[in-house]
């Protein structure tokens, strides 16, 4: 989990979420909660992105969307031959 441009956005909106409960509950504990936040979301978006990579894979044909194998389509180049 490397640091992103994007994650600037996703730590202010944290940032706003424990200035928000610090109404509520002591500032350690909603420190504490922006941090697991913090964490749940980038290892949410990390395990949806492996999962996305793994289900495309080499990448998907252009004509009819399969996904290809060994730098072939086995749809279309099925038809091919």
């Amino acid at each position: 989990m490397k640091f992103e441009k994007r994650d600037i956005i996703l730590i202010a909106g944290v940032f706003l979420v424990v200035l928000g409960i610090t109404q509520y509950v002591p500032f350690h504990y909603s420190s504490l909660i922006g941090i697991l936040l913090f964490f749940g979301i980038k290892f949410f978006v990390h395990r949806r992105k492996q999962l996305i990579e793994n289900d495309i894979g080499e990448g998907v044909c252009m004509d009819c969307g399969f996904k290809i194998i060994n730098k072939k389509c086995p749809n279309c180049d099925g038809k091919m031959n």
